[in-house]
């Protein structure tokens, strides 16, 4: 199954650093509103999302806690509903607004505590929140790239303005050193591509706020490649998962605990990628892609930069067309089209009762975008 109604993966990537840049400016001012209107001095934030949106919220939850702000990221379509009250906004995270699970958590919760960050507003889940942050309806590929960079953005962004903090100057720098980025690895990365193909899995790595880079990978490589692939933590991996390496590739994000994995692996002939800001020598099965040191919520959109140029890489050296999808899950998605006011209200009507609304849009969805 081809889509046509996205810009093709190549295309998406190929402004991408400019659409980050636009995307950044257009939050930064959206927070600083939020904050002066007092919108970001409640508790902590749950976040609730799927697929690669619930990837997006791991290093902005990383953040919030380094903070000493009690977060969460939930994945949405693993919560008994409606959701359990408390004084937490819940803060529903999807690039196309539309994605089914997540808007069933957020309408089951009072609308004073609805937020949304999303990239397409309108939408139906920007609809019925209180409380809406957009990156600006950015065109993005159908295996996500821009939006998920985003995204990315747009909570890193968010988690450090929650409660009076200050937003790093840094962030308007992102867009250029992605560029330069760009340019200097890709040739390194994209003759990374022939490791993986004759393997049969891939392993994805990393610690604290690359957990999120780890599962945005897998997922990734499962769209793109159609390569099985699994993210994890470190110290998961660690308790066990480490022992089925074999004839896959593994890839590690980090400087610490992860050079000596990646060192072990390596060591006992099993093919590593190594993408860390720590300079570290290249050896037999190991590469090592080295990006700029930034903070925790920036570094994450370089790791997806690495990811994005391999994925693409590995692509092409297995023959897989990029742009073709093989399954259409009609429930993934409520109908971008056919969603009204009168739906949004039906379905606050049915939060609050605890009915199924006569009419109830996220029952007819369309494929993922």
């Amino acid at each position: 199954m081809t889509d046509c109604t996205h810009p093709s993966f190549a295309a998406a990537r190929a402004d991408q650093a400019q659409r980050l840049g636009e995307a950044i400016e257009t939050v930064t001012r959206t927070v600083a509103e939020r904050a002066r209107a007092g919108l970001l001095s409640r508790p902590g934030p749950i976040f609730v999302a799927i697929g690669a949106s619930h990837a997006a919220a791991c290093a902005p939850v990383w953040v919030l806690r380094s903070r000493g702000i009690h977060a969460w990221r939930l994945s949405a379509g693993d919560l008994p509903l409606p959701f359990p009250r408390s004084d937490h906004p819940v803060v529903g995270v999807s690039q196309s607004g539309r994605s089914a699970e997540t808007l069933a958590v957020l309408e089951s919760v009072p609308r004073e505590q609805r937020y949304a960050v999303v990239n397409t507003n309108p939408s139906p889940i920007a609809d019925i929140a209180a409380t809406v942050i957009d990156t600006g309806n950015i065109p993005d590929s159908y295996a996500s790239t821009i939006g998920y960079t985003g995204a990315v953005a747009a909570l890193g962004i968010l988690a450090e303005a929650w409660a009076g903090g200050t937003v790093d100057a840094g962030w308007h720098e992102v867009p250029a050193a992605f560029l330069t980025a760009e340019a200097e690895l890709t040739e390194q990365i994209t003759a990374l591509g022939p490791m993986f193909a004759e393997a049969c899995s891939a392993d994805f790595v990393g610690a604290g706020p690359s957990v999120g880079s780890a599962e945005a990978a897998a997922l990734l490589f499962r769209e793109v490649a159609r390569l099985p692939a699994a993210g994890m933590g470190t110290r998961q991996y660690l308790h066990g998962s480490m022992e089925s390496a074999g004839d896959g590739v593994h890839v590690l994000f980090g400087d610490t605990r992860e050079r000596e994995v990646a060192a072990t692996l390596s060591r006992a002939g099993h093919r590593v990628v190594l993408v860390t800001s720590s300079p570290v020598a290249a050896a037999r099965n190991l590469a090592v892609v080295q990006i700029p040191s930034r903070p925790p919520a920036q570094r994450v959109i370089f790791e997806a930069l690495v990811m994005q140029i391999l994925a693409a890489a590995v692509a092409g050296v297995r023959a897989v067309e990029i742009e073709e999808f093989v399954f259409h899950n009609s429930d993934t998605k409520v109908p971008a089209s056919a969603w009204t006011a009168d739906d949004a209200a039906s379905l606050e009507r049915a939060a609050l009762d605890g009915t199924q609304p006569a009419s109830d849009p996220a029952a007819a969805g369309t494929a993922p975008g």
